[in-house]
């Protein structure tokens, strides 16, 4: 081959790398994992839901603070004999507790998780574990 052949091949190739080039710098992705930060959606975060307390007692649920005040208790909404004051409180709450005794399926003696130190007695059956569903 010639010289000014070869040199006109050689610029014919370049050109064709420089036309190549080009075209490539247009599908260049910038979406690779690494090169560009994800931004945060606007809004609140995620929060995960607390776990809830088991065994515990329901909104309205009764407690008493013994176990005659209990039976009072009793009495009273069955509208029976053997009535009287009973010193019980209505949960407003949701509260934890815990199972000191059992003398049956209505009469439960708990501790208050968050007062240790209130001890009482429900009608409320606590089963040992939380339904399944919840």
């Amino acid at each position: 081959m010639r010289k000014p052949a070869f040199l006109s091949v050689l610029a014919l190739a370049s050109g064709v790398c420089v036309l190549t080039s080009a075209a490539m710098a247009q599908n260049v992705l910038l979406n690779a994992p690494g090169l560009l930060e994800k931004k945060s959606k606007a809004g609140a975060p995620d929060v995960k839901a607390a776990p809830q307390a088991w065994p515990r007692l329901e909104i309205g649920a009764a407690l008493c603070r013994s176990e005659a005040d209990l039976g009072r208790l009793a009495a009273n909404r069955a509208h029976t004999e053997g009535g009287g004051a009973a010193d019980c409180q209505i949960m407003r709450a949701a509260t934890g507790v815990q199972i000191v005794q059992r003398k049956g399926p209505g009469r439960t003696q708990v501790r208050v998780t968050d007062q240790p130190a209130v001890v009482g007695w429900t009608d409320v059956w606590l089963p040992e574990k939380a339904p399944s569903g919840k």
